[in-house]
């Protein structure tokens, strides 16, 4: 197998180069000592990683999709001594100057216009090869690599921080400035340009307005206004990582209804929030949200949506499912965003050897202090605001 180099013929301009990061660095070379093991242990002579999730777990946050969801650009094919990206000649310059720069990567190119498909079949023929989605008659090896995901590592924990911190900024500076009569698309516009401008992807706007959620509990938004309140949720990537949060805001005092249904919901989050426990398995923690579910009055609400997901370099990787035998560990994060009638609430948190810690957390928004086992858990309240 030959190997191309990159043609750094033409020079750059000081605003071309990439500053090399010596910590991404190291953490590369240690996940790629993680696939060697991997490899040596189960006799593969290589590893092709194409999804999304391994590609930016590898890299230390690379995307290897062109403006996100409009295709792949690019492959990795990892051995024991190497790791080169597979990706066409328009691709290249974006890798090596820009996503994984100066980072111990090799490459593999072809034109634009040779499929990509037969120099990923060059790659893995002769070879006994692990993949992580079956292509070409390789293993898919994808839980194994999820366990090489998960629990997240103090390096990736640095960036889920700050992808919280950063969501929740945007998310609340919006619900701050919002006012009667806008358009669900125009808060979805306003919170895309905050988060965009910090570095931060939103894969996931839902803009809920006047009890839109009753109806719709996956909607993201229209050309409808909104007139008295309305929830907003997003889920945002930064670095890789994926967080979420939500957050509902009224004009004016809160409805009745709004109110008793963001109690329950309240509720529930909160006891999500709380039994995110270390060697919890995820059908434990799910038992005690259901009962809580049913103690308030909303036993039928869990059945319409999803009620939390495990987060990382993918989104929903682990969903909380009934039975779910996934064990909790330290360094796994969950989003939590249970719904009764109008209100989804929403907020990230990940487990620690202690307890949780929320991503999350709010910042300048009202507080509703919620009792779980003795212990205070603070959920985001509803702003209200004047229209």
């Amino acid at each position: 197998m030959g190997f191309s180099t990159v043609d750094l013929s033409d020079p750059l301009s000081s605003g071309e180069f990439a500053t090399l990061d010596m910590v991404r660095m190291t953490e590369i070379d240690r996940r790629h000592s993680l696939i060697r093991e991997f490899l040596e242990h189960e006799n593969y002579a290589a590893l092709l990683l194409q999804q999304p999730a391994n590609f930016a777990w590898l890299t230390g946050g690379g995307l290897n999709q062109r403006g996100g969801m409009t295709g792949n650009s690019g492959c990795v094919f990892v051995t024991p001594d190497a790791r080169l990206i597979a990706c066409s000649n328009a691709d290249t310059a974006q890798f090596f100057e820009s996503d994984v720069a100066g980072l111990g990567f090799q490459l593999k190119e072809r034109p634009w216009f040779e499929p990509r498909a037969v120099m990923v079949a060059d790659l893995c023929r002769g070879r006994r090869v692990a993949s992580d989605t079956g292509v070409n008659g390789t293993d898919d090896v994808s839980l194994r690599l999820l366990g090489m995901r998960l629990p997240l590592n103090d390096y990736d924990i640095e960036h889920i921080r700050e992808a919280g911190r950063l969501l929740t900024h945007g998310i609340e500076a919006t619900a701050r400035a919002f006012t009667r009569g806008r358009t669900e698309a125009e808060v979805a516009g306003e919170l895309s340009h905050r988060l965009l401008k910090r570095g931060v992807t939103p894969e996931r706007i839902q803009i809920l307005g006047d009890g839109r959620g009753r109806r719709f509990r996956y909607w993201n938004h229209d050309q409808s206004t909104v007139q008295r309140y309305c929830t907003i949720s997003v889920v945002g990537r930064y670095h890789g990582l994926y967080v979420g949060a939500a957050r509902t805001v009224s004009i004016g005092d809160p409805p009745n209804d709004l109110l008793v249904a963001f109690e329950q919901a309240a509720l529930v989050a909160a006891t999500g929030m709380f039994f995110s426990q270390p060697e919890w398995e995820l059908f434990e923690v799910w038992n005690r949200v259901r009962r809580i579910y049913e103690k308030t009055g909303a036993a039928s609400e869990w059945q319409r949506a999803d009620q939390a997901d495990v987060v990382e370099y993918e989104f929903g990787s682990v969903p909380l499912m009934p039975n779910s035998e996934f064990r909790l560990s330290p360094g796994v994060p969950i989003f939590w965003h249970p719904s009764v009638g109008p209100v989804l609430m929403g907020d990230t948190v990940i487990v620690t050897k202690d307890g949780t810690e929320v991503l999350t957390p709010p910042s300048e928004w009202p507080t509703v202090p919620i009792s779980v086992k003795g212990v205070s858990i603070n959920v985001p309240g509803i702003l209200v605001v004047n229209g």
